[in-house]
């Protein structure tokens, strides 16, 4: 049904909450925790922001070094609380936007999202930063990795998993 291309920031957002809203996607119903000490329930709607994060994730899945995106996740709750309660002037807000700036300087590409019934679905994605090479990873032809390094690697990982083991 959609087709349309949005490059542009405002364009593309309105248009993916409009899809997005038409097949129920992007509805939470939550009980949170304020910065003030009570609990509160709050319902609310960013149809077009969950279909641009699920595809920024997929995205991000093919352009981002592993231990990039894990230094960056792991800062992730720290970032939300941040925001949370309002300290988008802090010293720590500046500290961890830095790192989000840093960590998307190669997270460029298109991502194809299909939604249904609640759901935003990433079927396809293609950057020309993307770290995935199917030749390295392909068990059929011969690339970059030699499976004969595996065996001091999986050795020393089975150290911790004997010792471990032994207790037992």
């Amino acid at each position: 049904k959609y087709s349309k291309e949005e490059t542009e920031p405002l364009p593309m957002f309105l248009l993916m909450n409009q899809v997005a809203r038409e097949h129920g996607v992007g509805r939470i119903d939550i009980v949170e925790n304020r910065f003030i000490g009570i609990k509160s329930r709050g319902v609310y709607e960013t149809p077009g922001g969950t279909l641009l994060f699920e595809a920024l994730a997929d995205l991000e899945g093919l352009v981002l070094d592993r231990e990039v995106r894990r230094v960056r996740d792991s800062l992730a709750n720290e970032y939300a609380r941040v925001l949370y309660n309002g300290l988008w002037h802090s010293p720590e807000f500046a500290l961890l936007d830095a790192v989000r700036v840093k960590s998307q300087e190669n997270v460029d590409g298109v991502v194809t999202m299909r939604v249904f019934k609640g759901q935003a679905l990433a079927v396809a994605r293609s950057s020309p930063k993307s770290l995935y090479d199917e030749s390295q990873s392909s068990m059929d032809e011969e690339g970059g990795f030699v499976p004969a390094d595996s065996t001091g690697f999986i050795a020393i990982n089975a150290i911790r998993l004997k010792a471990s083991a032994a207790r037992k």
